[in-house]
């Protein structure tokens, strides 16, 4: 973002193209990952479902999990086990953003990724 504007940046983001939004998806590798490729990995990746995390920021620190679903409008991502309970007494799953997330495990059913990333 060019502008230091909240308002500016909020606007930008509203109106970002499905690429742009793919993009402010990503999330860091975990540095085993990264050193077991023969590869050079990029730092981040964009989540995406079936990958394992790690929640790294807030109060569910420490909590891992398979990704169930990408929500790229709001650049969240819900995960297996990340649940937060309702004043009704309700589990529901507590979508995180993926700046908070570290890729522990990539998904590699996708052959392009696969072919990519892995060598």
């Amino acid at each position: 973002m060019t502008s230091e504007k909240p308002r500016t940046q909020r606007k930008r983001l509203h109106e970002a193209t499905i690429q742009t939004r793919h993009r402010l998806l990503g999330a860091h590798l975990d540095p085993d990952l990264v050193g077991k490729s023969k590869l050079r990995l990029p730092r981040a990746l964009p989540v995406r479902r079936g990958d394992v995390v790690r929640v790294m920021r807030g109060g569910l620190r420490g909590k891992e999990g398979k990704v169930v679903s990408v929500d790229s409008r709001h650049g969240t991502a819900v995960i297996e086990g990340v649940t937060i309970q309702k004043t009704d007494e309700k589990k529901v799953p507590r979508p995180v953003h993926a700046s908070n997330l570290m890729i522990i495990k990539m998904d590699d059913t996708d052959p392009w990724r696969r072919r990519k990333y892995e060598g």
